[in-house]
């Protein structure tokens, strides 16, 4: 089933789950430019791992972001459980291929995974942890409706501390 997000004046995107053949979009996302805010990129086997666990998640789900209007593929995004301050939360995360930057989709995006995990249920809230570093990606939480919480300091990946952003959605409202 797809995820709709849409805008009043603006593109629309879907959201389609992960499938098979979705690697390559891992691949394209594992650049220094695209992987600067979270550690750099992975290796080939990582990257492989990475697409088996989008294919089978424990908890959650990861979808290929694509134009409502010609099916077109401009990133990915997902959710995901961790826990955090002692309950389960669901965690979002994207990435925006750069050709669509700057164009408003990662917001529509997470406006619609918003929906998918409200329609999911499970947990209370909807977290995103962008760097403090990192404008854009908190301009999306800003623009998708997330209710900056405070800085955190994360290992991500294991050995590379970075400060975020915890930006949160109440799921009840």
């Amino acid at each position: 089933m797809d995820v709709t997000g849409a805008e009043r004046g603006g593109e629309q995107v879907r959201l389609v789950p992960w499938g098979e053949g979705d690697l390559w979009l891992l691949e394209r996302n594992n650049s220094p430019e695209m992987t600067d805010h979270l550690g750099g990129p992975e290796t080939p086997e990582k990257l492989a791992d990475r697409h088996r666990r989008y294919l089978e998640p424990d908890s959650g789900r990861m979808y290929r972001v694509v134009l409502a209007e010609g099916g077109e593929t401009v990133g990915s995004i997902g959710y995901w459980e961790r826990h955090w301050q002692g309950e389960p939360v669901w965690e979002t995360g994207w990435a925006v291929l750069p050709e669509f930057q700057g164009r408003g989709l990662a917001v529509r995006a997470a406006r619609a995974v918003t929906e998918a995990v409200r329609e999911t249920g499970g947990h209370r809230t909807l977290h995103a942890f962008p760097s403090v570093d990192h404008p854009a990606s908190n301009g999306v939480c800003r623009g998708a409706g997330f209710t900056l919480l405070g800085r955190f300091d994360f290992e991500y990946p294991k050995g590379h501390w970075i400060a975020s952003n915890d930006w949160c959605v109440d799921l009840r409202q």
